[in-house]
């Protein structure tokens, strides 16, 4: 299919919930600017754990238990509504599948409702832990009575491992990426696309080789993979892919796992596909942490300004804090949210 024709089956939503399983930090107790459709951690478990007790009418519900563990990786599930129709997906995992277990026991996840499995790209802190967790899935399905398998949805060109040569002269390496054996062996029927296509019949769209349009969003510095014991120079990181989905009434909302392709470029390739709609929410990692990726700050700050306009700004995982700092103060109060482990987004068509 071509993008234009992934794009009409593309359905414009109702209802998008985003509920980040894995990120970088928790924060469960800063509040939320009036107008952005964030729950924070306690509060999505206040609404959906029985109380344990009552004291003077009032109902006491134990939460504090429940909180999510934060380590550095990315994973959010995904739930769009048109209609009576609901669909379910999985956008990355994380790096450690015991910890992305966990938390979507605390959180409450219906294993058995995830349809498909998204790999935004193939880094260890998003891939680590997909095989355990696929496993995970399809045992669930197989006991809720689903016949059909997760799908597992990749990019062909897959590494065996990455690393960043830093100017020490050290190479910092990624452990190993799980191969396509390993991943169908856990249960999982294994798609493999480097072109943009539509998931789970039309509700959301995966993104093909995002464009390379600013000057200075020029991948990640240092970045090499290996095939092998051959190790090639891959800034670029062109294996990455965002996944889009558009509400009524909102816009198109973005999720980008990492942004190496940078994160306008991604918001820029996202409004490509989704002419004359308006971005909303711009979810994942900024990847502006970093002594050469900070440079990029200020540009990216003015170009998602001035360009992109997005209603909400959501970072997380490897933004960093001084772009954090800096998002915060061109988009707050009203328009900026960061991502922590356990929130929720609920947006609704008006």
């Amino acid at each position: 299919m071509s993008t234009k024709e992934n794009i009409t089956t593309t359905i414009e939503l109702d209802r998008l919930e985003l509920l980040v399983i894995v990120d970088n930090e928790t924060d469960t107790l800063s509040s939320v600017d009036e107008g952005i459709p964030q729950i924070p951690e306690a509060a999505r478990h206040a609404a959906r754990i029985p109380p344990s007790r009552h004291h003077e009418g009032h109902a006491c519900t134990t939460v504090f238990d429940h909180l999510c563990c934060a380590c550095h990786g990315f994973s959010v599930l995904v739930t769009g509504t048109h209609g009576a129709r609901q669909h379910t997906m999985l956008f990355d995992v994380g790096p450690y599948a015991d910890v992305w277990l966990a938390n979507a026991e605390r959180l409450g996840v219906d294993l058995a409702a995830i349809e498909v499995v998204f790999l935004s790209h193939w880094h260890w802190d998003h891939s680590g832990g997909f095989p355990a967790v696929i496993a995970a899935i399809s045992a669930a399905r197989e006991a809720a009575g689903v016949a059909a398998p997760v799908v597992v949805d990749l990019h062909p060109d897959r590494p065996d491992q990455r690393g960043v040569l830093l100017p020490s002269g050290t190479m910092i390496m990624l452990p190993e990426e799980p191969d396509f054996a390993a991943l169908e062996a856990a249960g999982g029927r294994i798609a493999r696309h480097a072109e943009a296509h539509a998931l789970c019949d039309g509700f959301f769209y995966a993104s093909g080789t995002i464009d390379r349009v600013t000057a200075y969003e020029t991948g990640l510095a240092g970045h090499h993979s290996f095939h092998g014991d051959t190790a090639t120079a891959d800034p670029l990181i062109m294996d990455e892919r965002f996944v889009a989905a558009r509400v009524r009434g909102r816009g198109v909302t973005v999720l980008s796992a990492c942004s190496h392709a940078g994160i306008v470029n991604a918001c820029l390739g996202a409004r490509n596909a989704f002419p004359e709609t308006p971005v909303d929410v711009v979810l994942g990692g900024y990847h502006l942490a970093g002594k050469v990726m900070e440079e990029r700050i200020d540009d990216t700050v003015r170009d998602l300004e001035a360009l992109v306009q997005p209603r909400i700004v959501a970072p997380g995982h490897c933004t960093g804090w001084r772009a954090k700092s800096a998002l915060a103060t061109a988009f707050a109060p009203g328009r900026f949210a960061a991502s922590v482990v356990g929130s929720a987004f609920d947006l609704r068509a008006p």
